[in-house]
């Protein structure tokens, strides 16, 4: 991602948690360059995205202010965070786990996840919740032999901090798919959707730095708690 998307996405997030609050005053270009060690060019750049995305708006002469965050359930679609380091600010993120078991995976999984039909994975469901409200239904595979070790707890917790901090492995990029959808039983009981509610579903392949693939989800997401931003050059 280049320099000055990052900085867009933690301005962005600055927004929409609250540390900078609508009408308030964002500090000057050579204020956010000393901080983000970068130039003005790029922070212009930067402060460009938000202006386009209706979070910012300039004064002539005066400076730049916030218009307002969209929504805290809006995140930039590059980046690879997991939904606790996203909403752990915002909120108690909680996971509720639905099932969890071991099982061989079929020709598309072994392809995806470049293994073979007899390495075993994981196959999770979980439902994740904040402030005990439900947010999203998880349907993750991961391979066993990659990434050992998960059990009750930790899907209780965080998967990408364990990867993190516990296996030492870090997060590189991810391939997503997102579409509408109708709300299946799923959706219904775990959800509280309605039968007629839109879900959003974000597929993914997730790689680690090296370029080795740990994860394949489906994320369903209720309509009202989920929405995404994307960032193209």
């Amino acid at each position: 991602m280049a320099k000055y998307h990052e900085i867009a996405a933690d301005i962005r997030s600055k927004i929409t948690n609250g540390l900078y609050k609508k009408q308030e005053k964002l500090p000057k270009q050579t204020e956010l360059a000393d901080y983000y060690h970068t130039s003005r060019v790029t922070i212009q750049k930067a402060l460009d995205l938000l202006h386009l995305e209706g979070l910012i708006y300039g004064r002539k002469g005066i400076g730049t202010f916030v218009t307002g965050p969209l929504s805290i359930f809006d995140y930039n679609a590059q980046t690879h965070r997991g939904l606790t380091k996203r909403l752990g600010e915002l909120g108690e993120v909680t996971s509720q786990i639905i099932s969890f078991g071991v099982l061989f995976p079929d020709e598309v999984e072994q392809k995806k996840l470049k293994i073979k039909k007899n390495e075993p994975i994981y196959d999770i469901v979980r439902l994740r919740l904040l402030d005990n409200e439900p947010l999203s239904l998880e349907y993750t595979i991961m391979p066993v032999q990659l990434i050992p070790g998960i059990d009750e707890d930790i899907l209780k917790s965080s998967i990408y901090r364990y990867i993190n901090e516990s296996l030492n492995l870090e997060i590189g990029t991810s391939i997503r798919r997102i579409k509408a959808d109708k709300a299946d039983i799923y959706d219904q009981n775990y959800l509280n959707c309605d039968v007629h509610d839109p879900v959003l579903e974000v597929e993914q392949t997730v790689y680690l730095k090296n370029g080795i693939p740990f994860e394949i989800s489906h994320a369903r997401h209720r309509y009202d708690k989920g929405d995404f931003t994307v960032i193209s050059d």
